[in-house]
Parts: C-alpha cells; sequence; structure tokens
C-alpha cells in the first residue's frame, strides 16, 4: 500500500531542466518557498542529461578528429586515431554527472525540495507526484510554474527496432554504424551526423525541405552543405521516408521525392530528427481548465501567466523555438513576476547555433523573415576569405552577414559561419537587444587578428567604408 504525504509550498516548478531549475533556484533566492518536481533522478532536464552537454562533449571529441586531419597542411601528420568507445562514452557520462550532482548542490544550498516523480496536476492549486518507490506526494501550492520541456517527435511508419535512434538514444553511442541514415537536416540531425562521421560511419542525410537547417538563410548553410557534400555518402533534399522495413540484414528504407534513389537502401542504423513536440498534453493540465493547444503547446501573456493566472509556463512548452538559454530566460522572469517584479516577456534576440563544423549562429531576423514581412533592408556581408585570423587557422570558408534597416540603419539580425560561430554571436545579440546601428558596430574597435573583427568589418561593408576588400 503506497503512502500518501501532502505538502504545501509557495511556488511549485514542473520540470527541472534549464528553465524549471533556473525558475526554483531564483524564486527560492527571492525568498519563496520552492518545490521542484522532476520525473527523472537527476536534475538538468533533456539539455543537460541527453541533449545540449552530452552532444557538445561528443562534438569535441570530433572536432579533435577532424583538426588532427586538418594539421596535415601544417605539415603535421597523425596516424589514424584509435578511438575506445567505452572511453569516450564514460567521458561524457563523467560531464553529465559532474554537472547534474553540482545542480544538486545549488538545490541544496537553497533549500529547494526535490521531488523525484511523475507529476499530474488535480486542480489549480494541487498537484500529485508519483515517486519511484510507488508513494504519492500531494504538493499544495499557490503558484506553479510548468516547465515540463519536450520530447522528440515519432515518425508512425517508423518501426520499433534498437537499430533505429532518437536524439536520446544516439548520444549513447552504443556502436558505431558502418552505413547511418540521419532523417532531418536540422541542427540535432546535423549535429549528431558530424559526431558519427567522425567516429567512422558513412553518413546518409535526407530531408524534405530544400536546403539544410531550414530555419537559417541559404547562404548561411551553403558553406556546411558544400563541405559535408564531399563527406557524406549523400544529402538527399526535398525527398522523405516512406517506409522502414526491420530486416536481419539492416533496415530496408524506401525513398520518393525529388532527389530519392529509384531503390530502397539498406543502412546500419537510422537516426531519426525530425524535431520536438512539446509535453503539454502530459501532464493533465487540460482536465484543470489550463489552454492547451492541439499540438500541446500552453499559450501564455506577457507576464508567462496561462489562462489560470497562478499558473505560469515558460519554456519548450510555450513555443518555438526550443532552446535551452530561452528556458532559462523565462523561468528567472517567471519566479521574479510571480515575486512582485512589473517585469514583462517582451521580445527579445535569442541566438541559434548549429555546432556542426563549420558552426552557423544566427540572431534576429532573417533575410528569409524580412522578404516574408515586405521589410527593406540592406546588408553588409564579410567573407573570411579576407580575414587574417581566418587564413592562419587555414578556415576561410567562413562569413559574417549583418542586415540592417535602410532607414534607421539599426541592426535587424545577424548570421555568422565559421569556427567559434556560436561565441561570435553574441556580441550580435547585444547589439540588437541596445538598438545599435551600423555605425555604432563599425566604430566599435575589434582586436586583430580576430574572427571577431569580422562583426566591425561586416557593418563596415555595409557603410561602404571598409578597406579590408
Amino acid at each position: 500500500m503506497s503512502n500518501i504525504i501532502e505538502l504545501n509550498t509557495d511556488v511549485m516548478v514542473l520540470g527541472a531542466g534549464p528553465g524549471g531549475y533556473a525558475a526554483a533556484f531564483r524564486a527560492a533566492d527571492l525568498g519563496k518557498k520552492v518545490i521542484l518536481v522532476e520525473k527523472n533522478s537527476t536534475l538538468g532536464g533533456v539539455c543537460l542529461n541527453v541533449g545540449c552537454i552530452p552532444s557538445k562533449t561528443l562534438l569535441h571529441a570530433a572536432q579533435v578528429i577532424e583538426e588532427a586531419k586538418h594539421a596535415a597542411v601544417y605539415g603535421i601528420t597523425f596516424s589514424e586515431p584509435q578511438i575506445d568507445i567505452n572511453k569516450l562514452r564514460n567521458q561524457k557520462n563523467s560531464v553529465i554527472r559532474r554537472l547534474t550532482m553540482g545542480l544538486a548542490g545549488l538545490a541544496k544550498k537553497r533549500n529547494v525540495a526535490v521531488l523525484t516523480g511523475v507529476g499530474k496536476f488535480l486542480s489549480d492549486k494541487q498537484i500529485e507526484v508519483a515517486l519511484s518507490n510507488g508513494d504519492k506526494n500531494l504538493v499544495n501550492f499557490t503558484n506553479a510554474i510548468i516547465a515540463a520541456g519536450s520530447s522528440p517527435v515519432t515518425l508512425p511508419f517508423i518501426p520499433q527496432d534498437p537499430r533505429v535512434l532518437d536524439s536520446t538514444s544516439a548520444l549513447e553511442i552504443n556502436s558505431v554504424p558502418k552505413k547511418m541514415l540521419i532523417l532531418g537536416a536540422g541542427i540535432i540531425g546535423l549535429e549528431m551526423a558530424t559526431v558519427y562521421h567522425a567516429l567512422g560511419s558513412q553518413i546518409t542525410v535526407v530531408e524534405l525541405m530544400n536546403q539544410i537547417i531550414p530555419g537559417a538563410d541559404l547562404d548561411a548553410v551553403k558553406p556546411l552543405h558544400q563541405i559535408i557534400s564531399k563527406k557524406y555518402a549523400k544529402i538527399m533534399l526535398e525527398t522523405k521516408v516512406t517506409q522502414v522495413e526491420s530486416k536481419e540484414e539492416g533496415l530496408l528504407v524506401h525513398f520518393e521525392g525529388k532527389n530519392a534513389p529509384a531503390e530502397p537502401e539498406l543502412f546500419d542504423a537510422v537516426l531519426v530528427a525530425v524535431g520536438r513536440k512539446p509535453n503539454g498534453h502530459l501532464i493533465s493540465a487540460k482536465e484543470i481548465g489550463v489552454s492547451v493547444d492541439e499540438r500541446g503547446f500552453i499559450p501564455v501573456n506577457s507576464k508567462l501567466q496561462t489562462n489560470l493566472n497562478n499558473i505560469y509556463a515558460i519554456g519548450d512548452i510555450i513555443g518555438n523555438p526550443m532552446l535551452a538559454h530561452k528556458a532559462a530566460f523565462e523561468g528567472r522572469l517567471a519566479a521574479e513576476i510571480i515575486a512582485g517584479s512589473s517585469r514583462e516577456n517582451t521580445p527579445q534576440p535569442i541566438p541559434s547555433v548549429a555546432y556542426t563544423d563549420p558552426e552557423i549562429a544566427w540572431v534576429g531576423a532573417t533575410e528569409n523573415e524580412l522578404k516574408k514581412q515586405g521589410i527593406t533592408y540592406g546588408k553588409g556581408v564579410f567573407p573570411w576569405l579576407a580575414s587574417g585570423r581566418a587564413a592562419s587557422i587555414g578556415r576561410q570558408e567562413g562569413m559574417t552577414k549583418l542586415l540592417f534597416d535602410n532607414a534607421s540603419k539599426k541592426l535587424l539580425g545577424a548570421s555568422i559561419v565559421g569556427p567559434n560561430a556560436g561565441e561570435l554571436i553574441s556580441e550580435l545579440a547585444l547589439a540588437l537587444q541596445k538598438g545599435a546601428t551600423a555605425s555604432d558596430i563599425a566604430h566599435t574597435i575589434h582586436p586583430h587578428p580576430t574572427l571577431s573583427e569580422s562583426v566591425m568589418l561586416a557593418a563596415e561593408v555595409f557603410e561602404g567604408t571598409i578597406t579590408d576588400l
């Protein structure tokens, strides 16, 4: 017979990903009694446990392998790498373990009570948490923050087969398949393609849209497309998978579309990376009167409140982009609003990064979006072919592109392609946040020779003052 314990708290946070733990910790810092509910045994959510952090750990290993090959142009050659998959997996797991332990310590330091179990709303003031040992906790709350995240999209025609991977199972690196199909050329699919190719897999990519990473501008993804086209077996755009058959000798995949092969092809593994769906239907929120749309998103107002004023929602579950840094920002803001702040969730520039090789990063409006909105804009593009720093490291395939309003000269958006693009984009997020103009950026002295000076030089291109081209 299970035990039922009733608890009371000021703020109950459902989900301990980057948004959830940020909300819980900030609320505690502001003097609130907080209970954090998480279905998994560790904090950090998808991002830390089976997403951002493990993927970047594996991508670093892939980068080391590729850089060792690239060193040959400098007269430095290495023998073929000896890859110990178990050690690689252990290193990835040790990074996760260290960071999750750090979060547990921060929760304890702040007196945030963590309940490990599955949460289900019973009313707008109470949630039931089914613990792993069979017991149940009933948590009575004044305010709740839903941070329940998202899950990988599944496809109905994909069989249940251990050789079919999603982003979670792919990060386990249980084996390195000889032939691997990546279904979906978005950020997750291409990051995992980067890892598995470096480890020795022959990669084929299939994508329904007419470009890789459809959210970015075409010129931003072109350098990556050109590079991986030479490395991978095939990249099939405007093509879809219609059937996957489990065979003893492999997974037989049927294709349809512009670049589909005439016959089905056999693969040792298939990674399904066609996006993520919000978990709004999994927490019984609709049953207590919270608005949840057909897809599972929970609408919120500028205060991050649902239609029930004491229940807030943040992160993936309230809409795109589904990014950890967006969720963390919203989590802290929700906690501050609950504590009495008058701040609102106004539109913010949210950077996106594909940690491929080369990296692709963008923030603000893309050219595609500006054209759809009918906004007149100008641009400054600085090719890294003219960058001394890019030349010195042998990576001149990149570019920095800035988009400006033709009337006000204010920055509207930016894209960077090349090594460390994900680090470089933050300057442009700040420029957007502060309403910087082309002149502001062009007259900010950057160190030379650096990749970051390409930002200044792109602004000079727009202004017509460039001397480096």
